[in-house]
């Protein structure tokens, strides 16, 4: 029997998708991220939210070494642009994602989390781009995502020295939106999965696929970009429903 190497769960809207290989600390195989992206593919269709977490003490110690060290260049480049692609559905999918991290989130596991859309971090996380001190370049977005989030010059720093970053400076980065007690990350990430879920699907839609691209236009496009996206988002009829509910809430004015 195979071993089963991500596991996914289904709670009304949210859909959780848990990396389960705790003995590697859940280090990215070509197996694990097939398997990821098989998840991500099986997404039910009424999913609202989806939750990524990992068994174990560790959400994702990176790439698997063992795996990349007889790669030829065109391996290597096809390799990455497989990475690119699924945590490009991930974050550009349409439907949020939030993140319960703990431990190692280190190399791949951090491109890997800033795919996501909110980030929960327990007080053992630990970040770090090793990629350096092995002689290689990274390969999964973080040029692109982790730069954008801490800026070039950090990310930078942070392959250069190989250094790790606690729980409290990735959360003043930006690598994270909370912080929370240790074994806590996963009822944090329910409870915002839930308040997220009780939003419009097209304004979720909205958020998550149009802000992260508005970033990368001139500010003319972006300005433009915008006006279209509120024009599709307040005109949708779950959306005019709900302001003539709050329209009418706040004429009636409190109860006595």
């Amino acid at each position: 029997m195979s071993e089963t190497l991500v596991k996914t769960s289904i709670d009304d809207t949210i859909y959780t998708i848990t990396l389960a290989r705790p003995a590697k600390r859940n280090a990215v195989s070509d197996r694990l991220l097939s398997a990821l992206e098989e998840a991500i593919a099986a997404t039910p269709e009424n999913t609202r939210v989806i939750i990524l977490a990992a068994e174990g003490k560790h959400f994702c110690a990176g790439l698997d070494l063992s795996e990349h060290q007889h790669r030829d260049p065109f391996g290597v480049m096809q390799h990455s642009r497989g990475w690119h692609r699924i945590f490009d559905r991930l974050q550009n999918g349409g439907i949020p994602v939030v993140a319960a991290l703990q431990g190692a989130v280190i190399g791949g596991g951090l491109e890997l989390a800033t795919a996501t859309h909110v980030r929960i971090a327990e007080p053992t996380t630990i970040y770090q781009m090793p990629e350096g001190r092995h002689g290689i370049f990274v390969g999964g977005g973080a040029s692109v995502r982790v730069a954008n989030i801490i800026s070039p010059g950090r990310m930078c720093e942070m392959m250069l020295t190989g250094r790790i970053m606690e729980a409290d400076e990735g959360q003043r980065l930006g690598l994270s939106h909370y912080v929370v007690n240790e074994g806590e990350s996963l009822n944090k990430a329910h409870q915002l999965a839930q308040r997220i879920a009780e939003n419009a699907p097209m304004a979720n839609w909205a958020m998550v696929s149009a802000i992260s691209r508005i970033a990368d236009m001139s500010s003319d496009d972006g300005l433009f970009v915008e006006s279209l996206t509120a024009a599709l988002t307040q005109t949708s009829p779950e959306v005019v429903a709900r302001i003539g509910e709050f329209l009418e809430r706040k004429n009636q004015g409190p109860r006595s």
